[in-house]
């Protein structure tokens, strides 16, 4: 995503050196798309903490990305029919362990 015509969000990343957590959706096309941005940040020396998946569940896409990607499933967040902070706390409670966020980016 550009910030300004000469700067991207990946390279302000590059620049900061903390580790990241790729979002990826979980709908059609996200294999690709997950591969390639793993690849970026790799490429460019960032720490990738793991990827979260956003949306309904689709293990076969979100087993083949961790394995491929040679990277952590952080967890998924389904679809929230209503975001409220509530919804929100209780969508990650139950889907996320925080011990994973801690753990030492994956090389």
């Amino acid at each position: 995503m550009p910030l300004t015509s000469e700067v991207v969000t990946i390279d302000v990343f590059a620049r900061w050196r903390e580790p990241v957590v790729l979002c990826a959706r979980t709908t059609l096309g996200t294999i690709n798309h997950s591969l390639l941005s793993i690849e970026a940040i790799r490429a460019r020396g960032i720490p990738l903490a793991g990827v979260t998946f956003l949306g309904e569940e689709n293990a076969d896409s979100e087993r083949t990305i961790v394995a491929l990607g040679r990277t952590r499933r952080l967890g998924r967040l389904p679809h929230l029919a209503q975001l409220t902070a509530a919804g929100l706390k209780a969508a990650f409670a139950a889907h996320f362990n925080l011990d994973d966020f801690l753990k030492d980016p994956v090389p």
